[in-house]
């Protein structure tokens, strides 16, 4: 619905290479399946043209397990805006009343080359607190995916010297 901040619902599956030995998913998993998310809101919304975000803040209580083959729901919905910074809140449910883990994750809009730290135009601050639910997934059945108009994996960005957002370049 317009005039609630933007979010959005993505279906993903555990699948084998999501779970550790005891055959439960991993926690490291939880945090692929939010910036997934996070892609398709900004894709749905307009904003997937941004650099980059540096993550800043990430936070996840895991309530129970989720086994492979299990699908998945990721919920994630713009929590607060801040001067240069976005906050999400969100959840992974898999058909049970109570999320299997929710929590929140901030990200800090910042220059490509520089690492400066930019803050959010109007448009972009209009189109993430007001843009309601999106649609979340890019494929359906009986739907043809519509290409992206630019990758923006092709876009050229230098790495900072040492690592001055703060994030590691594993």
């Amino acid at each position: 619905m317009p005039g609630e901040p933007s979010s959005v619902s993505v279906l993903q599956r555990v699948e084998l290479c999501d779970t550790d030995v005891t055959g439960h998913y991993h926690h490291s998993t939880v945090i692929r399946w939010v910036e997934s998310a996070e892609q398709t809101l900004l894709h749905r919304i307009g904003l997937d043209h941004l650099p980059v975000m540096p993550r800043v803040n990430y936070n996840a209580s895991y309530r129970s397990r989720l086994w492979r083959h299990e699908v998945v729901e990721t919920r994630l919905r713009v929590a607060k805006l801040g001067r240069t910074s976005l906050s999400y809140e969100f959840e992974v449910r898999s058909g049970a009343e109570t999320p299997s883990v929710e929590g929140s994750l901030t990200v800090v809009k910042v220059a490509p080359l520089t690492g400066e730290p930019l803050v959010w135009e109007s448009e972009e601050r209009d189109l993430l607190l007001r843009s309601g639910s999106q649609e979340g997934d890019f494929l359906r059945p009986g739907r043809r995916p519509a290409p992206a108009t630019k990758d923006p994996s092709t876009l050229p960005m230098a790495r900072p010297v040492g690592d001055e957002w703060g994030i590691g370049y594993g």
